[in-house]
């Protein structure tokens, strides 16, 4: 990955596209470009609010293509590494999706609240600049940006490759990080019986991961952090869920301000090492699955309005991090009504969220809503955004983890047929005090009942993946995990399952069709006349109707647990017999692979 800084002067820059002469692309197709504009002299307390009042926006433009990206205050360069808070350095950052000769011209414009005024003209301009940079292809490898072009998956543009998730839901306050700069925990007051912590994290069991060149700041810090995305990377995770705001949620120790009261102003060299981590989890291609509050904080802002105090908490996000190429907006940890808290946000003031980054995003990321489990709140909370094409899917969380082929075929089946198909993914499984086991947990670990009925459950009906939740008194649980290794053997299998899928399956051309195992506990995936999928949690023998289609069909066998080939057995059926019988090659879950011989 190549992340490009192109420096501009305070003098307008010309651009002429008849005179330009270039021996080389200064950029590759989505590289990340940051580019920086000089400014006033100001901070991040000035009197005159930079983040309130002062907006930068930026307009890149390819032949007859073009977008606005909003600016941010960066205060100066480098302040990762320094610790600035004060400076005239304004930034953009922005991947070019496109090759080609590219022009852009910005405006900083002053304004009272001028953040929140959609009204281009509006304000007093400050500064005016323009530039142009030449784009060449994309890298070899490069797979682009995740985008949704599909009525249950996510697709890489570059590659053309569809996504399914295999990702770590915890821990939720993965950026309570003790080598993040103005971070700490406001309060050490715990609920009872739930998940608590001492200090923050240190992730100190991972700085052993940590490599020669991976992006440190201030001489070598944040090797336990980036260690451990190191660490998730090699281990097949894809996916790591953090929360960016939990002020009076449960860790308390994780907000972009200077400081846990503040609303307005933003802690730049904080937000700046943010980045780096970021950056580090996109050059690995994983995905940023990014959770704006919790349930116990969602009305904090704004009383859970959309207005000035969470427009620009989520102008700042997407204009900092909204360039990455895997991006998920996630409405809430648990958002919605529920039973024990005092207040919550509205299906109202839900949508108010969903509009707002459908019409201030530029990169067009993927927004999901995480609401409380159980059938009750999906009901109270699903059900009234049904039909809403803003909202990219569902990230469901389950107290029951063995309902997830069920849960997860309902709602991908009531999506579809109010016209607005959701993305389905588990990104929580409960209970919520147990999740999934450590690996040191045997004999009673539950590792194989939810890799079963749970990973394979959702998968097979359709679903996108899921994030593991370490429940909340478990070992190294959702607030003081230190060491992710906890859990190896589960991201492992994980991963053998997703590549089972990306290597032998056009999953994605494939429908449930459990009816043809005639069992309640086998599932079927298949994509009718040419591919069948069997999948036997159990692991007894299944019965699979082919009477719907005609000729022979291979059968081969896939180990969930070990991963790997296939197992060719040799054995072949034929359709012409109706129901055929699958035996499973050996104790355990397997997979039953059947394709169409080829020529017929």
């Amino acid at each position: 990955m190549r992340i490009v800084s192109l420096l501009l002067f305070t003098v307008l820059l010309t651009y002429c596209r008849s005179t330009l002469t270039y021996t080389h692309p200064d950029v590759d197709k989505w590289d990340k470009v940051t580019l920086d504009f000089p400014g006033p002299e100001t901070s991040e307390d000035a009197a005159d609010n930079p983040f309130v009042n002062y907006r930068l926006d930026v307009t890149f433009r390819e032949g007859d293509f073009q977008v606005t990206v909003p600016g941010f205050y960066a205060v100066a360069t480098g302040s990762a590494d320094s610790g600035a808070d004060s400076g005239n350095l304004w930034q953009v950052r922005y991947r070019p999706e496109r090759e080609g000769e590219w022009t852009y011209t910005a405006t900083l414009v002053r304004g009272d609240s001028i953040y929140m005024n959609p009204d281009p003209e509006a304000g007093k301009v400050v500064e005016r600049y323009e530039g142009a940079f030449l784009v060449g292809p994309a890298a070899a490898g490069e797979r682009g940006k995740l985008i949704r072009d599909h009525p249950r998956y996510l697709r890489w543009a570059e590659s053309g490759d569809y996504f399914i998730k295999t990702g770590v839901d915890s821990p939720e306050n993965l950026l309570g990080y003790q080598d993040f700069d103005a971070t700490y925990r406001h309060s050490n007051e715990f609920r009872e019986g739930e998940s608590s912590t001492e200090g923050l994290h240190t992730f100190s069991a991972h700085e052993g991961d940590a490599r020669r060149g991976d992006p440190t700041w201030k001489d070598g810090l944040g090797k336990g952090i980036l260690g451990g995305i190191n660490y998730l990377h090699e281990a097949g995770v894809n996916s790591i869920y953090f929360l960016t705001l939990n002020i009076n949620g449960d860790g308390k120790d994780v907000w972009p301000y200077t400081n846990h009261e503040e609303r307005y102003r933003f802690d730049v060299s904080k937000l700046a090492q943010w980045e780096r981590v970021f950056d580090h989890a996109d050059s690995l291609g994983m995905m940023l699955h990014f959770v704006l509050n919790e349930t116990e904080n969602e009305t904090l802002l704004d009383g859970g309005d959309t207005g000035p105090q969470r427009q620009l908490y989520f102008r700042e996000l997407v204009a900092r991090f909204g360039h990455h190429r895997a991006v998920t907006w996630n409405l809430g940890e648990e958002n919605g009504p529920n039973d024990w808290s005092d207040s919550w946000q509205s299906t109202d003031q839900q949508r108010q969220v969903i509009d707002w980054f459908a019409v201030h995003d530029p990169y067009g990321n993927y927004v999901v809503l995480h609401t409380h489990p159980g059938e009750e709140a999906f009901s109270k909370i699903y059900e009234p955004l049904l039909g809403t094409e803003r909202l990219g899917g569902l990230s469901l969380q389950l107290g029951d983890p063995y309902s997830a082929n069920a849960v997860t075929q309902r709602w991908i089946q009531r999506s579809a047929e109010a016209g607005a198909p959701w993305i389905m993914t588990l990104d929580e499984v409960g209970p919520w005090h147990r999740g999934i086991d450590p690996d040191a947990a045997a004999p009673s670990n539950n590792q194989d009942s939810l890799r079963a009925l749970t990973l394979w459950g959702n998968l097979m009906a359709g679903g996108a993946g899921v994030e593991w939740y370490f429940g909340a008194r478990s070992p190294h649980n959702d607030l003081n995990l230190e060491d992710w290794r906890s859990r190896d053997r589960a991201y492992r299998w994980s991963a053998h399952a997703r590549r089972f899928f990306e290597d032998h399956l056009p999953f994605w051309e494939m429908e449930p069709r459990n009816e043809l195992t005639r069992s309640d506990t086998d599932w079927c995936f298949a994509k009718t006349g040419e591919v069948y999928l069997v999948y036997l949690p159990f692991g007894r023998p299944a019965t699979l109707d082919l009477s719907e289609t005609t000729g022979e069909y291979a059968v081969s066998w896939f180990n969930p647990r070990e991963g790997g080939g296939l197992l060719d057995t040799g054995e072949w059926v034929d359709a012409a017999d109706g129901l055929v019988e699958l035996v499973p090659p050996g104790e355990g879950d397997w997979a039953a692979l059947l394709r169409l011989r080829a020529g017929e």
